[in-house]
């Protein structure tokens, strides 16, 4: 940052930094400080009829400062929470040099400094606990303000709670809004506690590459690299699925991943680009001996974060007591909207997701449909645990074919709240019908869907070896934490989430005008730089109009922008293709 930049405060700081060295202090000792307590542990267990606590050494933030005369009064924030220290002049300054009060204390630390200080536990006269301080160190010279939060018995004023400065900023965040720490330490509790129970089963906790030379294991599209040495594309892995059941193949009887996966898609309070998942594949089981397994797993997650099954979600009450619902894709389609669509071909599907208001285009085929239909009348009614089961062989190209059930596939997805939870399925072992299932994805595909799998060789020829049969679930961890912490979006749960870039980061951006200019309504532009073509020139690249339509379209249902759909005609005239 520019000197010429810096604001009035942040040029005061760096004033007092400068006076603090010139007094030969160390405004960022490299010595550790030696602490024996902290603040909760004080507050919880001091009494003054036992007098402990006589020779108490902690460390924390400067949060506030009351300044009078030849005693003063701080309140700084450590880990586990806030404490009142008591600082008196002759105490600190015992000699006749004032010097560390006077000028260093009262004049050149601000709030948001890190201090450390040594002395005894009392109760001051209105019954605050606090720390009488004989000692101080600066450990840490803040020279950015704070946000000044301001506190009168239960009101907050001035709290800093903007959501997109608050995720821009999580160290701010986290430091002026310490309640938010609460939300991230029982993410870790959650993963721990599902860590704890697949141990206890006895099923091995294994990794898989994150940079793939073929992308695999989910519907979407990838983020691609570039390896310099080996001349080679690589993708980021969008799921870990083919990577697990290869390690299957070679002879484990279960395994599981905690996993960052990566899609290159939009952006909502529900989709991050980066997220996490935990994947688990167990020989010799089935989809219904899995459906046991998650909803015991999610059982003993929310009663070790919780102490109950019962959970505050919004205005609803979750209750993950198990069993859970289970009911078949055709018989929740058909409880919710009256319609049963199971005999359906592609052309009637088409005509009932327009009687039934649901956008469709001519890329989708019957699989698209039929998940379209589900996604836009039924899974959002779905609030309590329910399984969805028995899904149409065309949505998934990984699951086994049902065993009594003629055109469906041993598949489930946990939906709660409205949203899914899990995926999982019998999994597919037979070589020969897995090779027709990716042959069909490279058809859809061609026919401009972009979230179509593509072949895997490496792990048809590990499956040619012989798979056992075997149940596979993925859970994401991001969206468990959600509902777990009763948080409103994904950013919510995540402590650097991928944001847009700030105006000031733009101007590699194109103006509005030049997409306009080449005959794209005003409205489709920032969803075209939303999905990375952030200029004409880029855009220009775009060799399949087809492909691009398709994922305009689908951008706009995702996030329900009500943008008149799009023909792979007009935005071949944008191209001039």
């Amino acid at each position: 940052m520019s000197l010429n930049h810096l604001t009035e405060q942040e040029q005061i700081r760096r004033n007092s930094l400068e006076e603090i060295r010139k007094l030969g202090i160390d405004p960022y000792p490299a010595e550790g400080y030696e602490i024996n307590t902290s603040s909760k542990e004080i507050l919880n267990n001091y009494d003054p009829d036992k007098e402990n606590f006589q020779d108490v050494s902690l460390a924390g933030r400067i949060m506030s400062r009351r300044i009078m005369g030849n005693a003063s009064f701080m309140e700084i924030q450590d880990s586990a929470g806030k404490i009142q220290v008591y600082f008196r002049r002759d105490t600190i300054c015992p000699d006749e040099d004032k010097t560390q009060y006077n000028t260093l204390f009262k004049k050149l630390l601000d709030i948001g400094d890190i201090i450390g200080v040594k002395g005894n536990v009392f109760k001051t006269q209105v019954g605050e606990i606090s720390v009488n301080v004989n000692q101080f160190t600066l450990l840490s010279k803040s020279i950015r303000p704070l946000p000044i939060v301001k506190e009168k018995g239960d009101k907050t004023f001035d709290a800093f709670t903007d959501p997109e400065q608050r995720y821009r900023n999580r160290s701010m965040d986290l430091v002026v809004n310490p309640h938010i720490k609460d939300v991230f330490i029982k993410r870790a509790k959650i993963i721990q506690s599902i860590r704890d129970f697949l141990n206890a089963k006895g099923y091995l906790e294994v990794e898989t590459p994150v940079l793939q030379p073929v992308y695999g294991g989910a519907a979407a599209r990838p983020f691609k690299t570039h390896h310099n040495a080996l001349d080679q594309t690589l993708y980021l892995r969008i799921a870990d699925e083919l990577y697990l059941k290869r390690i299957i193949i070679g002879g484990f009887d279960g395994v599981y991943e905690f996993a960052k996966d990566f899609r290159n898609e939009g952006m909502d309070r529900f989709h991050n680009p980066e997220f996490s998942m935990m994947e688990i594949y167990v020989a010799y089981k089935d989809y219904n001996w899995m459906m046991d397994l998650f909803e015991e797993m999610i059982e003993k997650v929310t009663l070790d974060l919780h102490g109950t099954t019962k959970i505050q979600v919004g205005e609803k009450r979750i209750d993950f007591k198990r069993p859970w619902k289970r009911l078949t894709m055709f018989e929740a389609i058909k409880e919710y909207t009256g319609v049963d669509i199971s005999e359906m071909d592609e052309k009637e599907l088409v005509k009932t997701a327009e009687n039934l208001k649901v956008g469709v285009d001519e890329t989708m085929g019957k699989g698209k449909l039929i998940d379209e239909i589900f996604g836009e009348t039924t899974e959002p009614k779905l609030i309590q645990p329910t399984y969805i089961i028995d899904y149409p062989v065309e949505m998934s190209p990984l699951s086994k074919k049902h065993r009594s059930k003629e055109g469906l596939v041993e598949r489930f997805e946990s939906i709660v709240n409205g949203k899914e939870l899990c995926n999982a399925f019998s999994e597919l072992n037979d070589p020969i019908d897995q090779r027709e299932r990716f042959e069909h994805q490279l058809e859809l595909g061609k026919k401009g869907d972009e979230e179509a799998m593509v072949m895997d060789e490496a792990f048809l020829n590990a499956v040619e070896l012989g798979m056992p049969p075997m149940a596979g679930l993925g859970v994401g961890i991001d969206r468990l934490a959600m509902l777990m912490t009763d948080s409103n979006s994904i950013q919510d749960v995540i402590f650097f989430p991928q944001m847009r870039p700030e105006a000031s980061q733009q101007s590699a951006v194109g103006s509005r005008q030049s997409y306009t200019e080449l005959g794209i309504p005003e409205e489709w532009v920032p969803v075209l730089q939303e999905l990375g073509y952030t200029t004409v020139d880029k855009l220009k690249e775009v060799e399949k109009p087809g492909k691009l339509a398709n994922d305009l379209n689908g951008y706009n249902k995702k996030n329900k922008l009500g943008l008149k759909g799009l023909s792979p005609e007009e935005v071949a005239d944008w191209l001039n293709v």
